[in-house]
């Protein structure tokens, strides 16, 4: 390879801008108050309620790029007792929205499993909202560990 004036100028120009590119912030991570409009959002206002909605999640997640996950809504599937969505918040992300399932009378129960990436150790937030407009909720810690050690 020979070195041009202009391979010259590019990679001057790179090794200038190294440095700077090391100073600019690094990742960020959802504000709790990102958290919490995302959720009153999704609740239209109202408090959630615990209960009807159950989260499954290890307690402890090996590898923190896919962690399993899955809901599960008690409901009947009929008429005030549906279910119309199911959203997965996760509060230590930098997008804390995870998933958002929608449901219809068709669908026969309101169940979902995914995957998901988890940044670090955080809350992982399951809510429900109902065709009557009531919002379930349950909560649950997932650890992350890296290289075997507590995150």
């Amino acid at each position: 390879m020979t070195l041009t004036r202009r391979r010259v100028l590019a990679l001057t120009a790179g090794a200038a801008a190294l440095p700077v590119l090391q100073l600019l912030p690094g990742q960020a991570f959802a504000s709790p108050e990102d958290v919490e409009k995302q959720i009153s959002e999704f609740a239209g206002g109202k408090e959630p309620q615990t209960g009807k909605i159950s989260l499954n999640t290890p307690e402890i997640a090996e590898n923190g790029n896919t962690v399993p996950v899955s809901i599960e809504v008690d409901s009947a599937m009929t008429g005030d007792d549906m279910v119309e969505s199911v959203m997965i918040l996760a509060d230590g992300n930098p997008l804390p929205s995870v998933a958002t399932f929608h449901f219809t009378a068709l669908s026969g129960t309101a169940a979902a499993t995914t995957r998901m990436r988890l940044a670090k150790t955080q809350n992982v937030i399951a809510l429900a909202r109902m065709a009557d407009g009531s919002v379930y909720m349950d909560k649950k810690e997932v650890k992350v560990t890296i290289g075997g050690c507590g995150g």
